[in-house]
């Protein structure tokens, strides 16, 4: 399915590109999502959904495949597996950056294929709800761009800045002596609510057929009642 959305974030368009190419620091702003390794433009991670009392943990890796700062053009790919196999995801994720005044605008597509449970929700409920977390990611990036406003600097300086500050020391990175892949440390986060994110839309989605099913079984009986009769 293809999703489209769009956010703006309060900073330059120079800023902004490397703000979001920054993974180790956006990472923490993404809901659900832990960053686990990091090697070159290829890192590793994990995101956590859950579905009613159901939770899923999809573990997974993704890659720049297109970094253009001259047009401001990320392409990035990702692929990801539920860790008891019950379904897996992969995504196409394309985002352009455009100076908006002082801030920059972000155009995502992105060309989502996913299987098991969260595939029964559909393109409109997916859309309703990749809006929303858009959303909170924006507003969680917003919010740790302004604790470090007072430091300035590109989004890698600010990343920098951030590692040291006791309340994000949970995102160092380890780094091998051989100079090969960074393990990051990161908090466990909370997983994703997707009935409660998808509010209405889901709750449609779920009671619309319960109330055929009801209608069904109460003409049902009212038709029994009458051949008693």
């Amino acid at each position: 399915m293809e999703l489209k959305s769009e956010f703006r974030v309060g900073i330059p368009v120079e800023q902004a590109w490397s703000t979001l190419t920054d993974v180790e620091f956006i990472a923490p702003c993404m809901p659900g999502a832990q960053l686990t390794e990091i090697d070159g433009d290829e890192f590793k991670g994990g995101v956590k959904v859950k579905v009613g009392p159901i939770t899923a943990q999809y573990k997974g890796s993704a890659k720049f495949v297109e970094l253009d700062e001259a047009n401001r053009r990320i392409v990035l790919e990702a692929s990801g597996r539920d860790s008891r196999g019950a379904g897996n995801a992969a995504a196409e994720v394309t985002a352009e950056m455009t100076p908006d005044g002082d801030g920059t605008v972000v155009s995502i597509a992105t060309d989502l294929k996913v299987t098991g449970k969260v595939a029964q929700f559909g393109r409109g409920v997916m859309a309703d709800v990749t809006e929303k977390l858009i959303g909170q990611f924006v507003d969680s990036l917003e919010q740790k761009l302004s604790e470090i406003g007072d430091q300035g600097g590109s989004g890698a300086e600010a990343s920098d800045a951030a590692d040291d500050d006791a309340d994000t020391a949970d995102e160092a990175a380890e780094v091998p002596a051989s100079g090969g892949p960074r393990q990051i440390e990161m908090a466990e986060p909370e997983p994703v609510d997707l009935l409660e994110t998808a509010g209405r839309p889901m709750l449609k989605r779920i009671l619309a057929p319960l109330a055929v099913v009801v209608f069904f079984l109460f003409n049902r009986r009212r038709r029994r009642k009458r051949r008693q009769g």
